[in-house]
């Protein structure tokens, strides 16, 4: 025991910095925790693109067909929302960077959600729905509760999560984003805002 405090007493920082990486590894929340503070540098974040920098195969006939379903059993198809600036986030609640990233998506919710020219499609994936319902309940989240119908075209995502994808009013990919980012920074929001003052 003398031998401990001694070793403690001369290692205690590493001790420290051990205990707190053995936390991370295990619990998803801090993970989450730790990835939320290297999103918000704005390191991992990804911009949106100019309509001239996209492929001519990443419009909307590349996803026709993709249908989505909330919670009341209402259907949505992705391809008919047309005149709409559409942010798309594939998420799972088992997922750490999706934690991270969760409360800037529901930051940007709530700035744009009363928006009448913006759409939010927030894709659970877990494999129990119960799950993805339980995580938003329990953490707060007021986002759409969306789960896929069909296969999920691969042009908007093709395994990856957390993926984040922003349609223009043509229904044109203007942002693919595959990993976490922060989407509650200013920058974020100018890019939304100009997406809001195209023409269709």
């Amino acid at each position: 025991m003398e031998n401990l405090k001694i070793w403690l007493k001369r290692n205690g920082s590493t001790a420290v910095l051990t205990v707190l990486f053995i936390v991370i590894l295990v619990n998803k929340d801090a993970k989450a925790w730790l990835m939320r503070q290297v999103a918000s540098t704005g390191i991992l974040n990804s911009e949106i693109s100019e309509a001239k920098e996209i492929k001519n195969t990443l419009n909307h006939d590349s996803y026709t067909g993709f249908i989505l379903k909330n919670e009341d059993g209402t259907m949505i198809d992705v391809s008919a929302l047309h005149n709409k600036v559409v942010f798309i986030n594939f998420w799972a609640s088992w997922c750490p960077p999706c934690r991270a990233e969760f409360p800037s998506v529901q930051k940007l919710y709530d700035r744009y959600r009363n928006n009448p020219d913006m759409v939010f499609l927030t894709v659970n994936l877990d494999d129990n729905i119960s799950l993805g319902k339980s995580y938003l309940k329990e953490k707060g989240f007021t986002v759409p509760f969306l789960t896929p119908t069909g296969n999920i075209p691969d042009v908007l995502y093709s395994g990856s999560l957390p993926t984040t994808v922003v349609l223009d009013k043509k229904g044109e990919i203007r942002l693919h984003h595959k990993g976490v980012a922060d989407y509650s920074k200013d920058s974020f929001y100018k890019q939304i805002d100009e997406l809001l003052n195209e023409k269709p």
